[in-house]
């Protein structure tokens, strides 16, 4: 097993890829995340640790386990199965601190798992932290549009086919309107 280590996770994500990679649909950087960080992802439950004893190592693990496994497992049910793990190392980065030691966009991978997640105050804390500690409208854009999906459904009805739930006929209906898109036209609208 070769398992990379945290400063290479963060080298690739913020040295080899570019912001625009960060959220872009690429089957083939896909398949290079899964070459590279698949068995290091697989042990990540492991690494928490070591890597979550530092905020740049905290960086790394929430890159791998919140960012790399949506590409990695893309259209797969396990793309979100390491989200419990990002959210608990996200909330424990909070707490001590290590996101206000990463400067500038990176500091948003510290808030993302709490956006990713369908639990409301997950949701509410986000919005909060982006508001306070982060200089970046599109980012609290985005932020309050995940919330507003939550409040309105208790979850994410764009993940519901790949996690095998039912869609009910209200978030059908969300989704043939356009679902993420329109609710960000909403709020942009709004401001």
């Amino acid at each position: 097993m070769t398992l990379r280590t945290a400063d290479e996770v963060n080298r690739f994500w913020f040295s080899e890829l570019t912001p625009a990679d960060w959220y872009k649909k690429d089957d083939a950087l896909d398949d290079q995340m899964r070459d590279r960080f698949f068995e290091t992802w697989e042990a990540a439950e492991h690494l928490h640790g070591s890597w979550g004893a530092t905020a740049r190592g905290s960086l790394a693990l929430l890159i791998l386990t919140d960012q790399m496994s949506r590409n990695m497992m893309r259209g797969h049910a396990r793309a979100f199965s390491t989200d419990w793990l990002a959210r608990a190392v996200t909330k424990s980065a909070i707490r001590r601190g290590f996101d206000l030691k990463i400067e500038g966009s990176a500091r948003q991978f510290f808030y993302l798992p709490l956006e990713h997640s369908e639990v409301m105050q997950d949701q509410e804390q986000a919005v909060r932290l982006i508001m306070m500690r982060m200089d970046a409208p599109l980012m609290l854009l985005h932020a309050r549009a995940h919330r507003e999906i939550i409040r309105q459904f208790g979850r994410f009805p764009f993940r519901n086919e790949v996690l095998g739930r039912k869609t009910s006929a209200a978030e059908r209906a969300f989704l043939d309107a356009g679902a993420y898109g329109a609710v960000l036209r909403k709020l942009q609208a709004e401001v």
